[in-house]
């Protein structure tokens, strides 16, 4: 990976105001893509022309647009959660002070010698595994040349030719608001990067066609690593990011344009932002004949005018200088220890989408549910107790998750249990407590915890399902409110929800809706 480079950096003026085709917080282009499972955009594919959504649409924009189309690839760099670096015994702690954590490795000093962290080579297999890549039994490090201010040696200890995983592919489902369908995107390679802290370097196809699919590419990679314990993925953290890879193409034309590198973007929305305003400055210069306008350069997004800026001209191979590293021997992995990895993967998120799928979930619920591998534990451990399926997603998408963040919590700091959260489903379900009665108990179970059955024998929350006690109250409520009744009786049907919300009201919440709806219609619409 090459980092900053923070010497001679020249800052050009834009040519053109492109910001103003970009509002932040939109979403602007839509791929045309077919959503048949497992197809890749390769180079070799149909040309898909860019689109832009109507509502951000520029006089002459769009015809621009539809000329051309954009190919993106993405590096993304992942931070191991280790809990010493990669090739001496120094720990890592996010947030700790400078120059706490080192030695003579980490300083370059004359005579000290790097040693290569095995949990490194664990968490590349698992990860290169879970890409579906094939792995090099024998690869090696080198050494890649360049300078930087915390970088004391010069180099950095890399992989250049032989990476661990190479030659595999991703698969993800774009979400209904953006359209929706399958994508895979191809992985080139998985290998190790890294001066200090150990770092994974993923480096996609160029498969992507715009912004969303590229940021929803990389929300699947955080996911991934996530379920696979490897990291944290926490982008604000520094601990995952992505360079992302943007030329433009006339359609129709088998050569790639010139690529431009965005670097170091952090979040979700800013791949997005930063790829749609770089397709869009590339495609007006394109289409003014100033090619020579767009160079191989790395660019930064600058959040606050929403555009991209040069950076620095783009290096080339040469100029890091690769060569074998003398001091460390290559990496020889075994058939048996792949294996082992191998069979000690988690469920991982597409598999487990196509598993709710066959359950009978909405595209949209088997987003929400899949997203974070402790929400989907928490839903498998819900429904493995016997809750209906469609329910415990509504609970856990509905009030459980507004709680969650209301009060800033994950699903492992709320009090509520996967079995109590079945049991109040069943609870609800088979007439014991009214639906309105089992949210107040869900919302003292995750602030407070303890049981269904125990919070509903303390407060005496049984649901009144027996007709003669319902038949009395909605009797007496009659009785109290004779001119609404006559007004009722005189067409305002509407004040049906009056007389039941008193009802219930007498009742305390327990009376049986259904049963209580039943006899007070019979009442109201009784002759006098």
């Amino acid at each position: 990976m090459a980092l900053l480079l923070c010497r001679g950096i020249r800052m050009y003026p834009p040519l053109l105001n492109y910001a103003a085709f970009l509002r932040r917080k939109s979403h602007v282009f839509y791929c045309a893509m077919s959503t048949t499972e497992a197809q890749t955009a390769t180079q070799g594919s149909q040309s898909t022309p860019i689109k832009i959504s109507p509502h951000r649409k520029e006089k002459g924009l769009d015809d621009v647009l539809k000329d051309y189309e954009a190919i993106i690839g993405i590096e993304t760099h992942v931070q191991l959660s280790t809990l010493t670096k990669a090739f001496c015994s120094c720990p890592y702690h996010y947030g700790s002070q400078p120059n706490t954590n080192i030695c003579p490795v980490c300083m370059g000093l004359p005579g000290a010698l790097p040693v290569l962290n095995s949990k490194v080579i664990e968490c590349a297999v698992r990860l290169g595994l879970a890409l579906n890549c094939k792995l090099n039994l024998k690869s090696k490090f080198d050494r890649k040349q360049y300078f930087y201010p915390d970088l004391p040696k010069g180099y950095q200890i890399s992989q250049f030719d032989v990476p661990v995983a190479y030659g595999g592919h991703i698969d993800l489902d774009l979400p209904v608001e953006f359209g929706g369908g399958h994508r895979r995107f191809g992985i080139t390679r998985v290998d190790l990067n890294r001066a200090g802290v150990p770092l994974l370097e993923i480096v996609s196809e160029p498969d992507m066609r715009n912004g969303i699919e590229a940021a929803e590419y990389a929300a699947e990679l955080q996911r991934l690593v996530r379920y696979l314990g490897v990291g944290n993925g926490n982008m604000q953290e520094g601990s995952l990011r992505c360079d992302v890879n943007i030329s433009v193409r006339p359609i129709g034309q088998v050569k790639f344009g010139t690529k431009v590198e965005i670097k170091n973007l952090n979040s979700f929305s800013s791949v997005n932002r930063a790829i749609d305003f770089e397709i869009v400055r590339q495609a007006l210069l394109l289409s003014e004949g100033q090619d020579d306008q767009i160079v191989q350069e790395t660019r930064l997004w600058e959040e606050g005018s929403q555009k991209t800026v040069t950076m620095r001209k783009k290096e080339g191979l040469s100029d890091y200088r690769y060569f074998p590293e003398p001091d460390l021997p290559g990496v020889t992995l075994t058939k048996d220890y792949v294996d082992s990895i191998r069979n000690c993967l988690p469920e991982l998120p597409e598999v487990k989408r196509r598993r709710y799928e066959k359950m009978g979930l909405s595209m949209q619920d088997i987003l929400f549910l899949a997203n974070d591998v402790n929400v989907a534990e928490f839903f498998d451990a819900t429904i493995a107790k016997g809750a209906d399926v469609k329910l415990a997603a509504n609970w856990i998408m509905g009030d459980i998750a507004a709680y969650m963040k209301n009060e800033k919590l994950s699903i492992d700091d709320i009090k509520l249990t996967p079995q109590e959260l079945a049991e109040l489903i069943a609870s609800i379900k088979g007439g014991t407590i009214s639906g309105k009665i089992g949210k107040e108990i869900l919302f003292e179970l995750m602030a407070k915890g303890g049981t269904v059955k125990g919070m509903i024998e303390e407060k005496d929350l049984v649901q009144i399902a027996d007709p003669a006690e319902i038949e009395k109250m909605v009797d007496k409520v009659l009785l109290d409110n004779p001119k609404q009744l006559e007004q009722y009786r005189g067409g305002k049907t509407k004040l049906q929800g009056y007389f039941a919300g008193q009802v219930m009201k007498a009742s305390k919440g327990k009376a049986n809706p259904g049963l209580l709806n039943k006899i007070l219609l019979e009442k109201l619409n009784a002759k006098s």
